[in-house]
This record gives structure tokens, sequence and C-alpha cells, in this order.
């Protein structure tokens, strides 16, 4: 009997893109059992959009904007109940690469026994580059050949993009934290993936491509390490926020010391910026009190 993969969207007022990714997700080799889109605007173009789609599909239109974390976790959990075996996770500005994205993740997650198992990431404008910096210990890479692997990265997934989840391995680490809402809900759930004893990883041979996100990562102290400045208020509000509630949970802190090292240095040192540097303290301590409030 062939598993059940439910792909599961996320979008807000990007109709024109969405199409895009949908057009891509319905047209693999290994076709889709099931759509599922949570709409976090109710608009009724992309209700539309949904209903013409080649393939089972279910429309779930939010009037309330659940964010990323929300989004996900609601179309994650109606896929469960839709008796889905993998859920295949994607926002509405990225795509996959080619038709052979989805059999090639199965394919991989089979032959190495994985619970999950993500593409690489790339710029949608240039794939040979990460769409995001990939991390291995204090190493950053920015192109897929500087990563060693036959076919598999072990222990590594770039969460949602692409993701593909075996239902059992939601079960153990649970859905995306809607308190989060945006931003570092991904690492959430890699965090949960490390610490269940999981096997996951990204696979090498898939691509899933997406707006390059790196101009966020800024370079100190040579390029020898990178911190995070979103140019928007608003994702820094929920990037520092969300990372200090993040650095308190277990298999985290001890990225914390680094933390004030990095942050310290962009603010008081490149920057000269100590209202910058009071304003990621504060989001920080409300990160680490829990005070979810927007």
């Amino acid at each position: 009997m062939t598993d059940k993969v439910c792909a599961v969207v996320v979008t807000h007022r990007r109709p024109d893109e969405l199409a895009k990714s949908l057009d891509a997700l319905s047209t693999q080799t290994r076709m889709v059992d099931h759509l599922i889109v949570v709409d976090n605007d109710r608009d009724d173009r992309v209700r539309d959009l949904v209903a013409g789609q080649p393939i089972p599909s279910t429309y779930l239109g939010s009037r309330r904007n659940l964010g990323g974390a929300g989004g996900f976790a609601l179309g994650m959990l109606h896929a469960l109940t839709l008796g889905a075996d993998w859920v295949w996770l994607a926002d509405d500005d990225g795509r996959p690469e080619g038709p052979s994205v989805l059999a090639t993740l199965l394919d991989c997650a089979s032959r190495h026994g994985l619970a999950e198992v993500s593409p690489m990431v790339c710029d949608i404008e240039d794939p040979d580059r990460f769409a995001f910096p990939v991390r291995q210990g204090l190493t950053w890479h920015r192109h897929p050949h500087e990563l060693n692997g036959e076919d598999l990265l072990r222990g590594y997934a770039s969460l949602f993009n692409g993701a593909l989840f075996r239902a059992e391995a939601l079960e153990a680490v649970g859905l995306p934290d809607f308190r989060l809402f945006i931003r570092g809900d991904e690492v959430d759930m890699h965090r949960r993936l490390v610490l269940s004893g999981l096997p996951f990883g990204t696979c090498l041979k898939a691509t899933y491509l997406h707006p390059h996100g790196s101009d966020e990562f800024k370079p100190i102290l040579g390029g020898r390490m990178h911190t995070q400045y979103p140019d928007d208020p608003t994702k820094r509000f929920f990037t520092y926020r969300n990372r200090g509630y993040l650095q308190a949970q277990r298999g985290q802190r001890k990225l914390a010391p680094q933390e004030w090292v990095r942050f310290g240095w962009f603010f008081l040192v490149q920057r000269r910026d100590p209202a910058g540097f009071a304003e990621w303290v504060r989001l920080r301590r409300m990160g680490r009190r829990e005070r979810f409030s927007r």
C-alpha cells in the first residue's frame, strides 16, 4: 500500500507567488495525495486558486493571522486527520526545484530510515547558493558544493521549506508553537527533533527554491562569526524575542554565552548603537520570561 502524502502550504497576501508554488507542488512525478492551504488572510482569490488545483485540495481560511507557526500547526493537524503518513511543508514564496523533489525525498527517507528529511534550500534567483547560510559548528556554508556527503547531511534540516515529516515524527516532536508566530518556530522544531533522537537530515539531491535571506546575517570579527539583524523592525521584534525564549530551552542553553558576545560586539562595537543593544536585551528578556504578547 502506498503511503499517503499531504502537502501543507501557509500563505498570507501573496496570491501570485502562491500560484507558482502550487503549480510546482501539484505537478510532481510522485503526486501529492492531498493539498492543504492555510490562508492567513481569508482571501477569495486564494480560495478560488486552491479550488482550481488538479489534485484533491482543502482550503483553510483564517480570520485571524496565525503566523507561519500557527498556520503550519493548523495545516499539519488537518493533514493528520486525513490520515497522512507523510506531511510535506511549503510556503507561498518558495517551490520545489523540478518535478521529482517529492519522489527524491521519499526515496532518501526510505533508504536511510529517516523520520524527517529536507531538501537543500537554495536562492530562487541563483540556485548555486543557499537561500540561508548553513552552519556546521562555527563554519558557515553559502554554497551547496561546500557540503560533504554523498546524498545525506545527517542531523541538519532547514524547516519548513520543503520539509517532509513522517506522521509518527510529529507525534514525537509535536507541532510548531503558535506563540512564536513567526521567526524561530523552525529552530524550535529542529531542537525537538534533535532531542527526540529520531534520525533526520538534508537530502543533497533535492532542492527547494526560496528568496534569498542571507542579507539578514551580518558578518562580525572579519567574517568568523555572524549576527542576525533584520532591517524590518517587526521581524527584529519576533526574531530577538523568540531567540530569548528558545535559548532558555533544553538543547539551546549552551548557545547563550556566544549570543551575548556576538550581539554585544555587533551593537556596541561594530554599529556603536547602545540603544539597539538595549532593545535586543529587552526583547530577549521578554522571550526568556515567556511574555508572548505581540
